[in-house]
């Protein structure tokens, strides 16, 4: 059995829909592809079944499907914005 696949996506904005996460991390080749995975029942968040093909997903919530779990973050601070306030 292949080792989960674990990815970290930094999310840029207060949300990202599920279709186009699935997508902007390579585990559909396309937005239609992305929303027939989730209407499939493939697509967990949080460890629960989600059918809503534009799902919103925030920074900390992890999504599920086939193999692979995505943990969502914040954006991290540009250092051009650290040196900045110095």
């Amino acid at each position: 059995m292949a080792p989960l696949q674990q990815i970290t996506f930094e999310l840029r904005g207060e949300f990202i829909t599920l279709d186009k996460l699935l997508k902007a991390c390579s585990l559909a080749d396309s937005g239609g592809r992305a929303k027939t995975m989730v209407a499939e029942g493939r697509v967990q968040v949080d460890g629960q079944d989600e059918l809503r093909k534009t799902a919103k997903i925030r920074a900390g919530q992890v999504v599920s499907v086939q193999g692979a779990r995505i943990k969502v973050v914040p954006e991290a601070p540009s250092e051009s914005t650290d040196q900045a306030n110095t």
